[in-house]
């Protein structure tokens, strides 16, 4: 006979506290470069991804590490920002590592662009989503960067500003910036599929593969008598 059992799932408690120590981190890169900004434009600010993506990451570092929340709302929502910061990563590594991008000093740079997106993988892989999200649900997550891409376009040539040299139609025109923006929006579907596979991939490996989300957010498996 087939009994299913259901066995709670939560993170380490080491895993935690890293969570807070590096929400933390990201929390004072992102306030280090406003405080230490004359006449910052706050609009400005908040006008760079990659700023948007850490404060998304910081949040879900410090409530990963205070409540540790495992519904189905909230893993879709890490699942995003992780994604958001993967992409933040790379495009960096890319595209912008050569230009000063205003970060005030060599250590929020390396928080923001290199350390927050590697550490939210990882957390990712190591703490996967208790249950699966198909890739159809993922590839929702690309929403998020197609409606920033479209706010600063409109945007700019209100202010006269764009924060990133390759969505600037000033210098390339409308044509190949476009062109470029429709390349990025399929590289981020692909990450976003590639982000989800990583999680399922630490799911196998942390749960087994006969392993589904209860209602109650415990981890299912079936055993045989």
């Amino acid at each position: 006979m087939t009994d299913v059992v259901s066995t709670p799932v939560h993170t380490h408690p080491v895993l935690r506290f890293l969570r807070l120590v590096f929400g933390a981190v990201g929390l004072l890169a992102l306030v280090w470069v406003p405080l230490h900004t004359e006449d910052l434009d706050w609009f400005n600010y908040f006008g760079y991804f990659t700023v948007l993506s850490n404060v998304l990451a910081v949040i879900v570092l410090l409530a990963g590490a205070v409540a540790d929340p495992q519904d189905r709302g909230w893993q879709m929502f890490r699942g995003a920002v992780t994604v958001y910061m993967v992409i933040t990563g790379i495009v960096y590594a890319v595209l912008l590592a050569s230009i000063d991008v205003g970060m005030q000093g060599q250590w929020t740079n390396n928080v923001m662009h290199r350390v927050l997106p590697l550490i939210l993988i990882l957390d990712w892989v190591v703490n996967p989503p208790r249950m699966r999200i198909s890739d159809a649900r993922a590839v929702t997550w690309v929403w998020f960067p197609i409606v920033y891409g479209v706010y600063t376009l409109v945007r700019g040539p209100i202010v006269d500003w764009y924060p990133y040299p390759f969505i600037d139609p000033r210098t390339q025109g409308y044509l190949n910036t476009a062109i470029g923006l429709v390349v990025l929006v399929i590289a981020f579907v692909l990450i976003c599929v590639a982000v989800n596979a990583a999680g399922r991939l630490g799911g196998r490996w942390r749960y087994g593969e006969d392993t589904h989300e209860t209602p109650r957010g415990g981890v299912e498996r079936e055993v045989e008598e």
